[in-house]
């Protein structure tokens, strides 16, 4: 119990006959302030690079709710003709490889060096539980996540194709119509997150480690045709002359992959996020892909081709959405279910049933 009697020399300086402490005016205020931010003005504190804005629309983007997401097309809409003007680079490699030290490192090095700003857009693994991004790369990340030229987005896959966040591609722009002219994109590094990140990436950066078992192997091999660099990191110690003799491998393994019809010859390096060895010759390369593949038109053709391939896939996302939320639909399903399930049709048929029916309420315009 509280002695309301010495009450006002307490530090809660607790009110005779209030239940609860009285809810502070300046947190009321600040989310009346919040609720009448339009639009245009997400727009307008995005293109003066302001962070916390920035962050506020991404989360509009990655929201489910139909009304925020039609104010997150308005603001994508507002940033459009400000976007396009970066370095898109995705980041992938097999877990414990040290793609976030990579990333640290070389963050750090284009804010130092190249007094350039940074966004990172990294895809963690959804909780299975709440949805939410599990990895937590602002804690892994230290010195990005003090640097106000630096923006670091972790964003929860939620169980999209190849654990890619949904609106990726959205963020990108954004971050691009806020100043920051070097995306770097992290895979989560496991499944077909790696092809889903090449189609929205410029350059694709491949880390792996030297003495990897077969069993790390494996995944490599499957993405090393989509890698314009192959990086050996943690080389530094005892471990350098081991990345040497990996990097001389990936290198020698690479000049068996098809040509680029850019033009660009794969290559490989090694580089310690530990030391930054290597860290200023990586970005060479990406400056040195960026030059020839404009020289040739592939740069701008590769962005075409990613922004169709984008439309596409957003018009499937669409007509599931639209499939899914149509109760109709629902309960003729769960009827064919049922009828699966009792080996009275099978799922091929029970599938053409629901597609021809979906197809009919569309074309009769039927929304009940």
């Amino acid at each position: 119990m509280v002695d309301l009697a010495n009450a006002k020399e307490s530090a809660l300086r607790v009110k005779p006959g209030c239940a609860t402490p009285a809810q502070p005016t300046d947190t009321l205020r600040g989310s009346k302030r919040r609720e009448e931010i339009s639009p245009g003005q997400l727009v307008q504190g995005i293109l003066k690079g302001d962070r916390s804005v920035l962050a506020r629309a991404i989360t509009l983007m990655e929201s489910s709710r139909a009304s925020d997401r039609q104010v997150a097309e308005q603001i994508i809409e507002g940033c459009l003709p400000a976007s396009g003007n970066s370095i898109r680079v995705g980041v992938t490699g097999v877990p414990g490889a040290g793609k976030s030290s990579l990333i640290e490192a070389l963050g750090k090095y284009l804010i130092t060096q190249r007094n350039e700003k940074v966004a990172v857009l990294a895809i963690d693994p959804s909780s299975q539980l709440s949805g939410g991004s599990i990895l937590g790369d602002k804690t892994r990340m230290t010195y990005l996540a003090s640097s106000d030229m630096a923006f670091i987005r972790p964003s929860p896959s939620r169980g999209t194709h190849g654990g890619v966040a949904q609106n990726t591609r959205e963020a990108i722009l954004l971050c691009e119509a806020a100043g920051y002219k070097n995306i770097l994109v992290e895979t989560v590094g496991v499944g077909q997150s790696e092809a889903a990140v090449r189609e929205m990436v410029d350059f694709f950066l491949l880390v792996t480690l030297a003495g990897a078992g077969d069993e790390l192997q494996g995944i490599k091999r499957g993405v090393m045709e989509m890698a314009d660099l192959v990086v050996v990191n943690k080389a530094d110690g005892d471990n350098l002359r081991a990345c040497e003799r990996a990097r001389t491998e990936a290198e020698n393994a690479l000049h068996f992959l098809a040509a680029s019809p850019s033009g660009w010859v794969p290559r490989a390096i090694a580089c310690s996020a530990k030391t930054d060895r290597g860290v200023a010759d990586l970005w060479s390369c990406v400056l040195e892909f960026t030059t020839v593949t404009k020289a040739c038109g592939g740069f701008a053709q590769a962005r075409q081709e990613q922004a169709r391939r984008s439309m596409h896939e957003n018009v499937e996302q669409g007509l599931k959405q639209l499939f899914r939320s149509d109760p109709v639909i629902q309960q003729r399903m769960a009827k064919l279910e049922q009828e699966v399930l009792a080996r009275q049709t099978t799922a091929g048929r029970a599938v053409r049933d629901l597609l021809e029916f979906f197809a009919s309420r569309i074309t009769s315009g039927s929304g009940n």
